[in-house]
């Protein structure tokens, strides 16, 4: 891991402690502190002002670590392993608190509810798993998809839960009793990114079917197929604040697209990437935020080109948070940068 002046482009320090391939990186909704997963079989915390190592969570024996996530208060660490197990951790005292056992393949997306009472789990096994996140009990299974489950998610007020399948269908939930709510049907492949409105109200999914889709979440009626991506996968998709546009990144022709979610209609084609998009978001007040990102080589922001990452700094994942990026390595080392608004390097 590594901290860089922003002014120079300099390394400051270098912090490492991963033996192999970070799968899965996240910072703390305060953005104090980032969270890693690696083939290594371990979970590391970091502080993210100083890049101090804070936590090892071990306990994985040989089984890679796939993805984690914080608690929405920052005290708690979800992971998901190829073991089939789903772990929470103290995340200031990297105690394992509970062992969540049921999967019967691997875990491959976990989230806490809104409250952060409880923790969702999608896995290859083809179900999802609903657990009481204080006790480790195992609350409910969600039965239905036919093949493996990449994604899930709760509602804005955790009443209800979506999930996006290999099945090609994006599924709704009751949150509190497991029963199936809507089958949303239409993509021709598998959905990459599943959200809920802020409202509730409605869905977004992207797909391999180079498709965005916004449903009806109460009466599962599809009310936009939004095409325009050229025949490309789309790797993301997000509503703005207010519910009435939609963003979505794809790897065709490196484009960002803005459409208006009651019409369908494409508002703005944002150009000037120069590999594919694999994450978009809108700042607080609903206009498009420009991010930091890693683009075709470079530490990015928006359009514009900041840092050049040499071979060895090429990541294999990545997390953004306001100025500061983390980039995971295949050699297990972990880079954080800050970048101050305006910074240049020549």
């Amino acid at each position: 891991m590594r901290l860089w002046d922003a002014a120079t482009g300099d390394p400051l320090l270098t912090f490492e402690g991963h033996s192999d391939s970070v799968h899965s990186v996240a910072f703390s909704l305060d953005s104090k502190q980032i969270v890693s997963g690696s083939d290594d079989k371990t979970i590391r915390l970091w502080d993210a002002a100083t890049g101090a190592m804070l936590q090892t969570f071990g306990g994985y024996l040989d089984w890679a670590v796939y993805t984690v996530a914080f608690s929405p208060d920052g005290k708690q660490v979800v992971s998901g392993s190829d073991n089939k197990i789903v772990r929470l951790w103290d995340a200031a005292t990297g105690a394992l608190l509970q062992t969540l056992e049921g999967h019967s393949d691997s875990v491959r997306s976990v989230a806490f509810s809104p409250d952060g009472k409880q923790v969702i789990s999608g896995s290859d096994d083809k179900t999802i798993r609903l657990w009481d996140a204080a006790t480790g009990a195992p609350l409910l299974t969600f039965e239905g998809h036919s093949y493996s489950v990449p994604s899930v998610a709760f509602s804005p007020n955790g009443k209800q839960i979506v999930s996006g399948s290999g099945d090609r269908t994006v599924r709704l939930w009751d949150a509190a009793t497991g029963a199936p709510l809507q089958i949303l049907e239409g993509h021709s492949s598998l959905p990459t990114s599943v959200a809920f409105s802020p409202d509730g109200k409605q869905v977004v999914s992207g797909s391999y079917d180079r498709t965005v889709r916004l449903w009806d979440a109460a009466i599962k009626a599809p009310l936009q197929t939004l095409e325009g991506h050229l025949g490309w996968v789309v790797r993301s998709v997000a509503f703005s604040p207010n519910g009435k546009q939609v963003v979505s990144g794809s790897d065709d022709e490196t484009i960002v697209r803005l459409w208006d979610a009651a019409t369908g209609a494409l508002q703005q084609t944002l150009e000037g990437h120069s590999s594919h998009v694999t994450s978009v978001a809108f700042s607080p007040d609903g206009k498009l935020l420009p991010h930091l990102h890693v683009n075709n080589h470079w530490l990015a922001e928006g359009n514009t080109n900041l840092l050049w990452l040499p071979i060895d700094y090429r990541p294999t994942c990545e997390a953004e948070w306001g100025r500061a990026v983390i980039l995971g390595h295949a050699s297990g080392r972990i880079s954080f940068l800050y970048i101050e608004k305006g910074s240049k390097f020549v």
